[in-house]
């Protein structure tokens, strides 16, 4: 008679056990791709080993801060789940929407990738072999690109033609202003630092300066004297702007048109930075930089009000001290399902 068959379940190692091995493994990744990189670095020379590292800088580090932020946004998904809200509802997400852990899934693969490219780089530049390394970067943003693209039905595609949905709206305020596009773009104006990088990596990969000095050059398409820098940070703010405009047009809140205006402030801003690369630097300095520097407090000013005031509300904070009774005004406040 044949024994009792184990069932498959049984025989499986913990969760814990999984989780543990996973992050050892990675902790292992993560130091041999410190000490390839820096044995790396230190076989360059001396006169050329900051200018490299500047430039594995301005091609990894806009990957990597994406990485960082769906890392975030996947914690505040948790957060909002264990508070029992119905973040889908809110974000009018379908209900094949990614949960928290499959956010953490593609942060996960992100972090992964992006610095082992960036390790292949700096390797293969040091051991001498040139056109490999400059291929490393323009690989990683090529299958990166082809993988958001991907008519497939793989790597999530339902969340990801929702996002080029959303991306496109911003871009397009042609419509109705919905939670979605207004929250995303407001997300891209934090991250405008990420498309200015973003745009010099793709001018240095389009004009095959990757892997060389060419781009220090005062003459370079690629320096920053390029007007496509203060462009592509400005980019955002537009968005944000025109998408106020489009909520005026259809609610009539003067709201709408003051939430612009600080929009609005961020231009000069930016512009007048540019314009540092364009002037002889006598008449930046008597001139453009103290407008520079009036403008930049203005934005400032502008949107930490605005923030704090409208958009956060913040003043709650004033009242929760100021209540008899805290314990009862928390209550009221986070002992409900507010969706």
């Amino acid at each position: 008679m044949k024994g009792a068959a184990i069932p498959a379940v049984a025989n499986m190692p913990s969760p814990l056990f999984l989780w543990r091995v996973k992050a050892i493994l990675f902790l292992l990744w993560g130091l041999c791709c410190c000490k390839i990189g820096w044995d790396s670095v230190m076989r360059m020379s001396a006169d050329l080993r900051d200018l490299f590292l500047y430039e594995a800088f301005l091609y990894y580090n806009p990957l990597l801060l994406v990485a960082l932020m769906i890392w975030l946004w996947g914690v505040n998904l948790w957060v909002l789940a264990q508070s029992s809200v119905n973040y889908a509802k809110v974000f009018d997400l379908a209900q094949t929407h990614l949960s928290h852990r499959e956010i953490w899934r593609c942060a996960t693969w992100l972090t992964l990738i992006v610095p082992t490219s960036m390790t292949a780089y700096l390797y293969l530049y040091s051991h001498g072999e040139v056109s490999l390394a400059a291929s490393q970067p323009v690989l990683l943003y090529a299958i990166l690109l082809m993988i958001l693209f991907s008519p497939f039905d793989m790597f999530y595609i339902s969340s990801r033609f929702y996002f080029l949905r959303t991306v496109w709206r911003i871009v397009l305020p042609l419509q109705a202003i919905t939670f979605p596009d207004f929250f995303l773009a407001d997300i891209f104006t934090s991250m405008s630092k990420v498309f200015s990088d973003l745009e010099r990596s793709v001018c240095r990969m389009v004009n095959r300066q990757v892997a060389t000095i060419a781009w220090f050059e005062a003459d370079s398409i690629c320096g920053s004297h390029s007007i496509a820098i203060p462009l592509a940070l400005v980019f955002p703010y537009l968005c944000r702007f025109f998408q106020c405009l489009r909520q005026y047009k259809d609610t009539k809140e003067k709201t709408c048109l003051l939430n612009a205006l600080k929009y609005s402030t961020a231009v000069p801003v930016i512009f007048l930075s540019a314009l540092k690369y364009h002037v002889f630097p006598e008449q930046w300095v008597s001139f453009y930089r103290p407008l520079w520097l009036i403008s930049s407090v203005i934005n400032s000013l502008y949107s930490f009000y605005w923030d704090i005031k409208r958009d956060w509300d913040l003043s709650i904070l004033t009242r929760i001290f100021m209540f008899k009774n805290p314990s009862i005004w928390t209550n009221l406040l986070y002992g409900q399902n507010w969706v």
